[in-house]
């Protein structure tokens, strides 16, 4: 009974947070997309039978982080709107 109301309780206290997580689909998009490249990683490494083997898959990795990244980026930046430059002048 105890553990239950433990487990309640902290999926109450969660809540809001998740809330906010569920409503920024694209940070969402971008953890999947890292969590997808960590078990691609995880999964290369295990059948890598030589050094070229494992340079190749943390290469891989590195690349979907950076496209992870740069998908992630521009999703927000078309969120924002363009931001352009005020000039004062006299």
């Amino acid at each position: 009974m105890r553990l239950m109301l433990l487990f309640a309780t902290a999926t109450i206290a969660a809540t809001p947070a998740l809330a906010g997580d569920r409503r920024d689909t694209h940070w969402l998009d971008y953890r999947t997309d890292i969590a997808e490249a960590r078990r691609e990683l995880a999964s290369d490494l295990r059948r890598a039978d030589n050094r070229q083997d494992r340079n190749e898959a943390w290469a891989e990795y590195r690349r979907e982080l950076a496209d992870a990244r740069r998908d992630y980026n521009q999703e927000v930046s078309e969120r924002r709107g363009r931001r352009g430059t005020v000039r004062v002048e006299d």
